[in-house]
């Protein structure tokens, strides 16, 4: 393994040990945050082992979520994203290059008003298709997270820079209901808020380093 990502794994294990002791929380919300961590970090470097720490890490945020009545990313952590994930590990090893790093592609204006309404119109409709479901919290937040970053794990998938700009707004969202979450005590959200603070910062860098690599492509 590359040294540096020797050191960035070390680095993620002990964090998320210290958190999970810390929070009480070590088996699932320990996990949680490693896999987390590890699967944006390696996204980010453009590693295909990402879509193994992915799916990993999003069974358990179904499971997380079930726990706390959000329904929309039990859904999308249990059902929809592992067939993501299976999907983006086999279609990066089409696309690497020489240091096996997947290349990198960008689009154009009208790919984002097409996405941004996407979300907009996609948010409203599983929105209300979720408020009927009995005990369904924060349902506009649910399902605005759920929309764009089923449209982050897509445009990721199909190698595009623009996805962690997507994911950017998603992280926010989270953030926002994991505030909540933990502020009603809900299960495992302690550790969930973690995962969102540490996607926040490593989604700065993939925003930083897939313009870099886009660049690189282009010239």
């Amino acid at each position: 393994m590359n040294k540096k990502y020797l050191i960035i794994t070390v680095i993620c294990l002990i964090i998320s040990l210290i958190s999970g002791i810390l929070s009480h929380d070590i088996l699932i919300g320990g996990t949680n945050l490693l896999t987390a961590l590890l699967c944006a970090y390696f996204s980010s470097e453009g590693k295909r082992i990402s879509y193994i720490l992915g799916l990993i890490n999003y069974l358990l945020i179904g499971y997380i979520s079930f726990k706390n009545q959000l329904y929309g990313l039990f859904i999308f952590g249990v059902i929809i994203c592992p067939i993501l994930q299976i999907e983006g590990y086999i279609s990066w090893g089409k696309n690497l290059d020489e240091n096996k790093t997947v290349k990198v592609r960008e689009f154009t204006l009208k790919n984002s008003i097409i996405i941004t309404l996407s979300c907009l119109i996609g948010s409203l409709i599983l929105s209300y298709l979720l408020t009927l479901i009995p005990g369904q919290r924060i349902a506009f937040m649910d399902a605005s997270s759920n929309i764009i970053n089923l449209c982050g794990v897509v445009l990721m998938i199909l190698r595009f820079k623009e996805s962690w700009w997507i994911w950017l707004v998603n992280n926010i969202i989270d953030l926002l209901i994991w505030i909540i979450t933990v502020i009603e005590r809900g299960e495992g959200s302690i550790m969930m808020l973690l995962v969102s603070i540490g996607y926040l910062l490593i989604n700065i860098y993939g925003i930083i380093k897939w313009n870099k690599d886009a660049k690189k492509e282009a010239n």
